[in-house]
């Protein structure tokens, strides 16, 4: 009876290990995992450990992948809306015709103020909880409103009182761009800039002359002279030229020619009786030619340096403005100050490359850089020519006007297409694909990468579902045949036994 009694405490304990061992297959059925904690694995639990490390890692590079994405798709939007308005302007410019249709202006510049007002709003749209076009300061908008810019806001002066200012102080009190005409001899002409040093109007670059009997010196000094000195008379049709750069670089030419016309036309002087007379003439018609090119090139030439003086700023560059007044004899810039001058950018503006201001770490040793700045050069240039084009107006009355606004328009055409060396928006556009491609690449592999840790953990932590369900079925068979057996010898007796 002992032999019999200890044979049914080892099938009941047999019993109770089938249970638990068919509960261990229910649970492992229903959660696809060989056990409850890592104990439960075995040696391989260190390894285990470590692949889910790596998961938690991947997950948090996607998670910043998918918002570099996010920022980059936004900016990358942004930037070819705003390129598309800048090629805009530049057809509409290019074509436009000079036909005044209120407020001193033609009807494309009005429309240039309404693309402007487009492309600084574009700007200002944030992605997110951050505005992508300010650099490090993400919770500044980057740019300020439109009137503001072009308009002043109180105390503050814009963009239309800046060129205005400029305009002064580069054609000068007598309109002469300043330069001084003078006459040092009766049988000598002088052309000298008014100060030495000073960035404002004609800058004399060089002269020409094939003018027999005439001695042409210069440009010497400081401030630069030319002289043109006649010991007798030129022969009709004889010229001299007068090459000046304006303040925005660029190049012009007063050409006088000599006639025997006593009605000489523009760009010609009439051949006196003597040389002190035709060195009055010359003179005479040299001022003529001045004042016209003053009141139209340099008019033109010094609205696009105003523009460059007020939106090429950063951080240790403020706007810039003529120092006065009075601005018709100035002979200085000074900086503007954030109460007297609207800044127009208002992102953060550091010494540092744009594209460093916001980074994202997409692999353990990868980084991608996809910062962005409305002051960047190619953002800069396209919002600064349409705001100049539409901020310059001109006089009904002016005879000049025509002239002033055909040379307006083709350094705006010229600077909306890009000159060699400067920044473009496509240059822009290009290195933020380059992040995009570079985070999209990290995104393909961490996703290579999940799929085989996961196929590991799987082949370690992981059940095949046939595999549990049969040694499930062996086991009930067998619990069952066992509880049969503990059954029948759990009513065995001595009589029966007997």
């Amino acid at each position: 009876m002992n032999t019999i009694g200890m044979q049914s405490s080892l099938n009941i304990q047999m019993l109770v290990d089938m249970r638990a061992g068919m509960n261990d297959l229910q649970r492992q059925l229903a959660t696809g995992k060989k056990a409850d904690t890592y104990a439960g694995i075995g040696p391989s639990r260190g390894l285990t450990v470590s692949m889910r490390n790596q998961l938690s890692g991947i997950a948090g590079f996607t998670n910043t992948i998918d918002l570099v994405k996010l920022r980059v798709n936004v900016a990358s939007t942004a930037l070819t809306e705003i390129d598309n308005l800048a090629r805009t302007a530049k057809q509409s410019v290019m074509q436009s015709q000079f036909e005044l249709s209120g407020g001193g202006q033609v009807m494309d510049q009005t429309l240039a103020r309404s693309m402007l007002d487009q492309m600084l709003g574009i700007l200002n749209t944030p992605a997110g909880d951050r505005y992508v076009f300010s650099g490090k300061a993400t919770d500044q908008p980057p740019v300020a409103k439109t009137d503001a810019i072009m308009d002043g806001d109180g105390a503050r002066a814009g963009l239309r009182q800046v060129i205005d200012e400029r305009r002064q102080a580069d054609v000068g009190a007598d309109g002469l761009g300043r330069l001084v005409l003078d006459a040092p001899a009766p049988d000598t002409v002088s052309l000298a800039e008014d100060a030495a040093g000073s960035p404002f109007g004609f800058k004399l670059e060089s002269v020409q002359s094939s003018l027999s009997g005439a001695t042409v010196s210069g440009p010497t000094g400081a401030p630069a002279q030319i002289e043109l000195a006649f010991a007798s008379n030129p022969q009709p049709g004889e010229s001299f030229g007068v090459t000046f750069t304006l303040p925005d670089g660029s190049r012009e030419t007063v050409t006088m020619t000599a006639t025997a016309s006593d009605t000489p036309g523009p760009g010609e002087f009439r051949i006196g009786a003597t040389p002190d007379e035709t060195a009055a003439n010359v003179r005479a018609g040299l001022a003529d030619s001045v004042e016209g090119l003053a009141s139209t090139a340099l008019t033109a030439a010094s609205a696009v340096a105003a523009g460059d003086d007020f939106f090429n700023i950063d951080d240790a560059n403020p706007p810039r403005r003529v120092d006065g007044p009075p601005f018709d004899t100035a002979t200085a810039l000074r900086d503007g100050t954030p109460a007297d001058t609207v800044t127009w950018y208002t992102g953060e503006g550091g010494s540092d490359p744009a594209r460093q201001t916001a980074t994202g770490r997409v692999d353990q040793s990868m980084v991608v850089s996809y910062g962005t700045r409305a002051n960047e050069e190619g953002i800069r240039l396209a919002i600064q020519n349409v705001a100049v084009y539409a901020a310059v107006t001109f006089s009904e009355g002016d005879p000049n006007a025509k002239a002033s606004y055909e040379a307006l328009s083709s350094r705006i055409g010229e600077g909306l297409g890009g000159k060699p060396g400067q920044q473009k928006m496509s240059d822009i556009q290009a290195e933020i694909a380059g992040a995009q491609k570079t985070a999209d690449s990290a995104k393909t592999r961490h996703l290579h990468g999940t799929a085989m840790l996961e196929n590991f953990l799987y082949e370690i932590e992981g059940v095949t579902p046939e595999e549990v369900a049969a040694k499930f079925l062996t086991l009930q068979t067998a619990l069952q045949a066992s509880l049969q057996t503990t059954s029948m010898m759990l009513q065995t007796n001595l009589l029966n036994y007997l």
